[in-house]
């Protein structure tokens, strides 16, 4: 069976729905596994995870979306290990939207998101494992009449008395018919697959072009939409003349929905082109008035007043007031788009009682939910089929659902399968957007040149606020995730004082990778670094001595450090900088080497990374995600910034929105941290010390201290003109 096997969610839920064999297990269906014997589908299935066929295959059912950061390998994995089966059989299925697959922290929803996969999944599916190798024991104990202790599995053959060998699809039936353990036992001893590095289960459909990405996704009869959307946020349509986009060819339809008009048509182009003849009067109202330098002297205002308080340890405020000498400084950073290089697509096929949606999804049971809504449907009767992402960093876990629905009010009307497609320059200038921020940061040294007082105000767009889980996740106005970074930092800071902002405007705002800390690390990380300089000390020993009671955050900061060769000589005209940060359950720390050449323009030689993410999966799954982190946060630092001039955005696609390319890549070096601690997330951590960690090192090898990214040449030539 293919990694790409196709299977309906009925077919799915005959062959291996499951319905009680206690809390971690989901639950378990003799009858649906009698029906599946009876139409000839044999089949082991011993929870909502794990399928094993007579054919010896084993079939791991993924909860979570595949955007490339690894998870329909990595989770199989935990399951594989304590089946202790033969991981060449091992494929892998994405799950339906059904309660089993919910989020084991998050409660009742499907998402990805959060850097949650592995932690969230790591006992479930190691018990479903645990329990599927117990039952296939006991099934060949059974049929040899001996003590299940007498027999061990190993590599998907069940090993008895004399010699006796069993493989787990000859065991299959005989398994299905036993009640599933209820606490089943963990493998002790060292781990056959956990911490090696195994090869990516999706890498041969993705190298071969079979694997389906929402964008890819067709149907007979399919139609293609685009959708006119206002040119400002909150924009609404006035009127219009559709008159010539039906008169060309293949446009079958224009319909107003509620992000705009909705020219659809029999492909993408057609649909793009009756687009262009569109005549549109858009009602702009108040967004036509946002821009990005009007917001600057809004948040910096505020920065100038007092905010509400996140954290608060011993008196910042009045220590700094006695203080002969301080230092301030500000610190900006602008709205940035998740720009995936899928862009945001979704298929709609509405029929009389049910509905079949394919799009890939961060956010199953909410963008399900929101299209029962649209049409009129329980979310039962709605089958959402997760294909492969190419690309989310959060944004295809909208609170609102955009994309999905859109494409569910169209097909409404149309009533025919449908795809909605966003072009690159829809999704960079509809939204949504990292917050843009700007933070005030003030502090004084003791005698020892160590900070004595920290006083930080953040002022930034919430991205919970006015979204379902405001209720849950905002507290006395402070929205975690603007602070998180910043009102937990490890540094040992007697007096220390974090207070929050959160202005609203018409900028849809959302979670991009690494949320917060993308952020509060770059100032946290940036500030400490003047604090050194003002001491006179070296940033690296500096930043040692004010985390002696954080021992994981210590190890990642002195391996970098150390691997780095810190302290060496550097090449002339380069110079190192160092930032550590944790978050999501992981403590990154990273150099960069840089250079400056005559333009301003930054070149990064190299990034040494050392990661301690607790207990590993697959080393290879962490080195390419921080990697992948390094450059996300790199392309950020350098490049990237979202602008509004009367309420439009002024980028559109990668000539004005550049990520990093290959000629401008560093050379990365990452180094894994041998733990045993909790599980920690690896998809978003790398991205936060990299821009602090550049920036200072622009600072040792040139004197200019960036404290607004992203780093143009502009903006470099700028200030070393002002010295």
């Amino acid at each position: 069976m293919s990694a790409t096997t196709n299977i309906s969610r009925r077919q799915f839920m005959k062959a291996g729905a499951l319905a009680g064999g206690g809390p971690l297990l989901a639950c378990h269906l003799p009858f649906g596994m009698r029906d599946a014997a009876a139409s000839g589908e044999a089949v082991f299935a011993p929870n909502a995870f794990l399928r094993i066929g007579t054919d010896e295959s084993v079939t791991v059912i993924v909860n979570k979306s595949e955007m490339g950061q690894g998870v329909y390998t990595s989770l199989p994995m935990l399951i594989a290990e304590e089946l202790c089966c033969d991981w060449k059989r091992v494929t892998f299925q994405s799950a339906p939207v059904a309660p089993e697959y919910n989020h084991a922290q998050f409660g009742p929803i499907m998402v990805t998101g959060g850097s949650t996969s592995v932690r969230s999944e790591w006992e479930r599916l190691s018990l479903a494992g645990a329990a599927a190798r117990e039952m296939l024991i006991s099934a060949a104990a059974q049929r040899w009449k001996v003590a299940p202790s007498a027999c061990r599995a190993e590599n998907g053959i069940v090993h008895g008395p004399n010699g006796k060998q069993l493989s787990f699809g000859k065991l299959a039936s005989e398994a299905a018919k036993l009640p599933v353990p209820k606490v089943p036992k963990l493998k002790s001893g060292a781990k056959k697959l956990l911490g090696k590095p195994l090869h990516r289960l999706d890498s041969p459909a993705k190298i071969n072009g079979t694997a389906v990405f929402g964008i890819d996704v067709t149907a007979p009869g399919m139609l293609t939409a685009v959708i006119a959307r206002p040119p400002v946020f909150g924009g609404k349509l006035k009127s219009f003349d559709a008159a010539k986009a039906l008169a060309s060819p293949g446009v079958k339809q224009v319909l107003a929905v509620d992000a705009g008009l909705a020219v659809v048509a029999d492909g993408f182009w057609t649909a793009l082109k009756g687009r262009e003849l569109l005549e549109i009067v858009w009602d702009e109202g108040e967004g036509a008035q946002v821009s990005t330098s009007s917001m600057h002297d809004q948040y910096k205002a505020l920065t100038a007043t007092p905010g509400l308080v996140a954290r608060r340890d011993g008196d910042a405020e009045g220590v700094l007031a006695k203080a002969k000498q301080r230092l301030e400084a500000e610190y900006e950073v602008p709205y940035l788009a998740h720009a995936p290089m899928e862009p945001l697509n979704c298929f709609v096929d509405l029929k009389e009682g049910s509905c079949q949606i394919r799009t890939g999804s961060q956010f199953q049971t909410v963008d399900r939910n929101a299209a029962a809504g649209v049409v009129g449907l329980k979310p039962e009767q709605v089958a959402l089929e997760t294909t492969f992402l190419g690309g989310g960093f959060g944004r295809r876990a909208c609170t609102g659902s955009d994309y999905v629905i859109e494409a569910a009010q169209i097909a409404k009307v149309v009533k025919q399968p449908v795809k909605v497609i966003r072009t690159r320059e829809d999704d960079m200038r509809a939204g949504y957007y990292r917050p843009m921020w700007f933070d005030r940061v003030s502090a004084c040294l003791d005698e020892k040149g160590l900070p004595l007082a920290w006083h930080h105000r953040i002022v930034g767009q919430s991205i919970i606020a006015g979204t379902p889980f405001e209720s849950a996740m905002v507290k006395d106005g402070i929205d975690d995730t603007s602070v998180e970074g910043a009102a937990n930092t490890p540094y040992a800071i007697p007096n220390l004082q974090v207070e929050l902002h959160s202005p609203r405007n018409p900028v849809p705002v959302l979670w991009w990778r690494s949320v917060g800390h993308s952020h509060t690390a770059f100032v946290m990380e940036s500030f400490m670094d003047e604090l050194a300089h003002q001491a006179g000390k070296d940033p690296y020993p500096y930043r040692r001595s004010l985390l002696a009671k954080h021992p994981r955050t210590l190890k990642v900061l002195e391996t970098a450090a150390m691997k780095s060769g810190w302290g060496k000589p550097l090449p002339k005209g380069r110079g190192r900088g160092i930032a550590v940060h944790e978050s999501f359950g992981s403590f990154i720390a990273q150099v960069a080497e840089v250079s400056l050449d005559k333009k301003g323009v930054v070149k990064v030689h190299r990034v040494v990374c050392a990661v301690d993410c607790g207990k590993i999966v697959n080393p290879d799954t962490i080195k390419a995600q921080m990697e992948s982190g390094i450059t996300f946060g790199l392309s950020a630092a350098l490049y990237g910034q979202i602008t509004l001039k009367n309420g439009r955005v002024e980028q559109g696609n990668f000539h004005d929105y550049q990520l990093v390319r290959m000629a401008a890549m560093p050379k990365v070096e990452v180094h894994i941290i041998d733990s045993q601690e909790p599980p920690g997330g690896v998809g978003e951590p790398g991205v936060p010390p990299i821009a602090p960690a550049v920036a200072n090192a622009l600072f040792a090898v040139s004197g200019v201290r960036m404290r607004s990214l992203p780093m143009t040449p502009e903006k470099i030539m700028t200030a070393l003109k002002k010295g």
